[in-house]
């Protein structure tokens, strides 16, 4: 477990696709991860049986956070496309309970997983897409040091309409300059 102040990030168990689904086929949930078709249990399913094939730094976790009845699970995080030659990382983040978006959760667990990934799997990039219509998003990976590095145009057709696709990254060495200006 990788535990913060109130948010703590754990591996996911079989007994979350209840959840897992039920996000993802909520449209507003969905719109922002490049998916635009709903999906069944069974396809969940297969997906659980797939991840736990997976290296272990590639498995997503779990977020949760703690309320006042104890732990509540709001989504998910993940490392994937590992480059281990090159020592860098794709993350992928979603906050599925809509009751917790624009708290800051999504900014919390995303400074555990870039911990997580600086120090215990010695990575010196990660990366992410983020499409241009998700601004809060977008804001939040600012928040926590992320910089746009590119834009892939007219790369993701939704709703209609073709939207571009936002790369970002952060660097090991940014990554600590904002850890020593954390401490100060």
């Amino acid at each position: 477990m990788i535990i913060g102040e109130g948010i703590r990030l754990r591996a996911i168990e079989k007994s979350d696709l209840p959840n897992f689904t039920r996000w993802l086929n909520d449209p507003e949930v969905r719109c922002h991860l490049e998916m635009n078709t709903p999906l069944s249990m069974g396809q969940e399913e297969t997906w659980y049986k797939d991840v736990l094939t997976q290296p272990l730094a590639a498995q997503p976790l779990g977020i949760e956070i703690e309320t006042d009845d104890g732990w509540l699970l709001i989504g998910n995080i993940g490392f994937r496309n590992i480059n281990h030659r090159n020592r860098s990382a794709e993350v992928g983040i979603f906050i599925g309970e809509k009751d917790y978006w624009n708290h800051g959760y999504g900014s919390a667990a995303m400074r555990l997983m870039l911990k997580h990934g600086f120090e215990n799997f010695n990575y010196h990039r990660i990366y992410l897409n983020v499409l241009e219509t998700n601004p809060r998003g977008i804001r939040s990976y600012q928040k926590v040091g992320f910089t746009e590095e590119g834009r892939l145009r007219d790369d993701c057709y939704l709703e209609g309409r073709y939207v571009d696709v936002l790369m970002m990254g952060i660097l090991r060495n940014e990554w600590q300059e904002r850890m020593k200006g954390d401490k100060a």
